[in-house]
């Protein structure tokens, strides 16, 4: 039986509308801030967790974007179903710092992204059309 995994994710932009994508240790693709919720854990609380852990934001309140479903992109046959919220990020991009198990950081053009690395199916097939159509509004 193929792997399904159930995560959280928060979006962070800075003043040029540019997401936060992080690429975690020993994988390729950047992906959003996030991760699976631990026992009890709600959405809500596993992104804030995962922001703070993984990037070292302490946010404030999420808004949520969306639930997704899409092919994981780190485990190959796996899927995924993430629940996405929208933040503030607090102090600028200055205080984001790539923490635990991130590897790298990297600010994405929602419009262009990048075609020189590899972008989570979540991010580039869902979040990012969905960013774009309420920044339309």
């Amino acid at each position: 039986m193929p792997l399904h995994l159930v995560v959280a994710a928060v979006c962070l932009r800075d003043d040029a509308g540019r997401l936060l994508s992080v690429r975690k240790r020993g994988t390729s693709a950047f992906m959003l801030p996030g991760g699976k919720l631990e026992p009890g854990e709600t959405p809500l609380q596993a992104a804030a967790r995962e922001a703070h852990e993984e990037v070292g934001v302490e946010v404030g309140s999420l808004e949520l974007l969306g639930e997704f479903h899409s092919a994981a992109a780190n485990e190959p046959g796996a899927t995924l179903t993430s629940t996405v919220f929208t933040a503030e990020l607090p102090g600028g991009p200055g205080t984001v710092v790539a923490s635990g198990e991130i590897a790298e950081l990297r600010w994405l053009d929602l419009a262009d992204l990048p075609t020189d690395v590899p972008i989570a199916p979540l991010l580039a097939g869902h979040v990012a059309p969905a960013l774009l159509a309420l920044d339309a509004r």
